[in-house]
């Protein structure tokens, strides 16, 4: 029986989520906070597996809810719906963006994954793919055997929830190794060596501004599960907590900035 990926947030993020379901076969449902008439454009994009729904319509089909939105809005998200479901948590703390900022993140008491899971009592969170940006996200994917498949890490305090989502995004196209706990995975948070610079090419000086993007755009360097697990075992816990802007390539914020003025950012 064919899964489906319900998706909160149709932005970036959610897109990518929405395109690589799609090409490795799972049905979709996503959903926008202006409603569904709002993604119709995407729908047709997408094709037959995808239609648009409103935030409770694609939690009650999903067989996974992927959270593709601003960890801000965490506490809107319907948690009585969410009993049960397994929910795959994509959100990411930047407490220099905006005025969301909280003392149980900054002072590690708690990881952003873990705040989630507090909110959402009784569903069965998994961090994972939160830790490339959108661009390699969608076009890093690649087959089993492929010389060029990267690896992804997950975390999650349910094992059975942690084998579902494991195999969606081996489906996708990516490796998996276990990161631990939820507790653990402020070793794959912003600031961390397995967060997104591993994921993202090396730009060249002297480039023009759109050669630089075109490069960009390339998937970075594969990472083994060895490696991976090696990245994640190593690392120190950062402090201050949180990702900034400046520890993202400046291409990045210019190609989100770009689409950004071209009003193709949404939520």
């Amino acid at each position: 029986m064919t899964q489906t990926i319900g998706i909160i947030g149709s932005g970036l993020v959610g897109k990518a989520v929405a395109h690589l379901s799609v090409a490795a076969g799972f049905n979709v449902v996503i959903s926008h906070s202006r409603g569904p008439e709002s993604l119709s454009g995407l729908i047709q994009e997408l094709g037959p597996l995808a239609r648009a729904g409103t935030v409770e319509e694609a939690i009650a089909a999903a067989d996974i809810v992927s959270l593709a939105i601003p960890l801000a809005n965490f506490q809107a998200l319907p948690a009585d719906k969410l009993i049960g479901k397994v929910v795959l948590d994509q959100t990411n703390y930047y407490p220099g963006l905006g005025d969301f900022r909280r003392t149980d993140l900054d002072s590690a008491e708690l990881t952003s994954s873990e705040l989630v899971q507090r909110h959402l009592e009784g569903a069965r969170v998994i961090k994972g793919i939160h830790n490339l940006g959108w661009i390699h996200m969608q076009y890093s994917a690649r087959p089993k055997g492929d010389a060029k498949r990267t690896t992804l890490p997950i975390a999650g305090d349910d094992a059975v929830a942690k084998e579902i989502v494991g195999r969606f995004i081996e489906a996708v196209g990516y490796d998996v190794v276990d990161a631990g706990s939820l507790a653990d995975s402020w070793r794959i948070e912003p600031n961390t060596p397995i967060y997104f610079w591993p994921y993202a090419p090396a730009v060249p000086e002297g480039l023009t501004e759109e050669q630089a993007k075109e490069t960009y755009r390339q998937p970075g360097k594969p990472i083994s599960p060895e490696q991976a697990r090696q990245l994640i075992s190593t690392t120190k816990r950062p402090s201050p907590v949180g990702g900034t802007l400046e520890g993202l390539p400046p291409i990045h914020i210019a190609l989100f900035l770009e689409l950004a003025s071209a009003g193709t950012v949404q939520r």
